[in-house]
C-alpha cells in the first residue's frame, strides 16, 4: 500500500515531476555572483513546467558542482532555502528539494523554511562508491530530524544504488529496495539508469516494482519520448529534466511544450 504522505501528495495520480536545475550557487566554482539571475531563472523553470502540466517540482542544486558528499556548506543552504520559498510561492504544485549530493538534513531543513513537501536524497540507506567518495545512507539522523522539527508531512523520496555511483559489493535491487523501505523509512524510492540522461532497465524496474510491494517506485533518469511508452507503465511516476529543455539539451531552458506533450505521453 502507498504511503499516506505519497497520497497527500498525489492522490492516486501517476505524477510527472520536473526537475528545476539551479545555475550554481554561492561559494560553487561556477558561481556567477547574481542572485537575482538564479532566482529567475528557476521561476520560469517552475512555471514552465507548471503550465505544462507536470504534477510537481524538485528544486536540486545541479549547477554545484563538484559536489560535498555529504554536507553541504552554510552559503548553499541559505540559497536554495531563498530560491525554494520564492518556487514555493509562485507554483501551485507540490515542491521538492534534493541537496546533493546527499546533504538530506539541509534539504529537509530547506522544505521546513519554505513550504515545500517533500525532499530527495541520493543515499539513505545502505552505502555507495561515487566521484565524491565513499557516501553512507542518513536514514537515522534525517528520519530523527524529521521528527524533530515537526515536519511529518515531508515526504521523503530515496534512490536505490543511485546514479553515478556503485555499491561497495554487489547488491540485488531487490533488496535495496526492501532496506530502502522498511528500515530507511523511505515513503517511495527512484530507480535510475546508470547516469544522468540513462534510462533504467526495465527488467530492474520489474524487480524493484516487486520489492516495493505497492510503495511508489520512481523513474529517476532517462524518461523521455523514445521510452515513455514501454517504460511509463511500469511505475508509478517519472522525475524528468533533459526531455523538458527545449532541443532537448540540459543546460536549455524549460520548455513547456515538451511538457505538456511528454505528460500526454504518460498519461494518454
Amino acid at each position: 500500500m502507498k504511503t499516506l504522505r505519497w497520497r497527500q501528495l498525489f492522490g492516486d495520480q501517476r505524477p510527472l515531476i520536473g526537475v528545476v536545475h539551479l545555475p550554481p550557487l554561492p561559494g560553487a566554482p561556477g558561481w556567477g555572483g547574481d542572485m537575482d539571475a538564479v532566482e529567475a531563472w528557476a521561476l520560469a523553470d517552475a512555471r514552465a513546467y507548471a503550465s505544462g502540466g507536470a504534477a510537481a517540482v524538485l528544486v536540486e542544486n545541479f549547477g554545484d558542482h563538484p559536489f560535498f558528499p555529504h554536507q553541504a556548506p552554510p552559503e548553499t543552504v541559505a540559497a536554495m532555502g531563498r530560491i525554494a520559498t520564492a518556487v514555493v510561492r509562485a507554483v501551485p504544485l507540490p515542491v521538492g528539494i534534493n541537496v546533493l549530493r546527499n546533504d538530506g538534513a539541509a534539504a529537509m531543513a530547506v522544505a521546513v523554511a519554505s513550504g515545500a513537501r517533500f525532499i530527495r536524497v541520493n543515499v539513505l540507506s545502505g552505502a555507495m562508491v561515487t566521484d565524491q567518495g565513499l557516501i553512507q545512507g542518513c536514514a537515522a539522523q534525517l528520519l530523527r530530524q524529521r521528527r524533530l522539527l515537526a515536519a511529518d508531512d515531508v515526504a521523503v523520496l530515496a534512490d536505490v544504488l543511485v546514479k553515478h555511483a556503485l555499491p561497495l559489493t554487489p547488491l540485488p535491487v531487490g533488496i535495496a529496495v526492501q532496506d530502502t523501505l522498511e528500515r530507511g523509512g523511505a515513503d517511495g524510492v527512484i530507480v535510475s539508469g546508470d547516469s544522468t540522461g540513462t534510462p533504467v532497465d526495465p527488467e530492474i524496474l520489474h524487480q524493484a516494482r516487486h520489492a516495493a510491494k505497492g510503495a511508489p517506485v520512481l523513474i529517476g533518469s532517462g524518461f523521455g519520448p523514445a521510452t515513455a511508452d514501454h517504460l511509463g507503465p511500469l511505475c508509478d511516476g517519472v522525475i524528468v529534466a533533459s526531455a523538458l529543455k527545449r532541443d532537448g539539451q540540459l543546460c536549455n531552458p524549460v520548455d513547456p511544450q515538451r511538457v505538456a506533450q511528454l505528460q500526454g505521453r504518460f498519461h494518454p
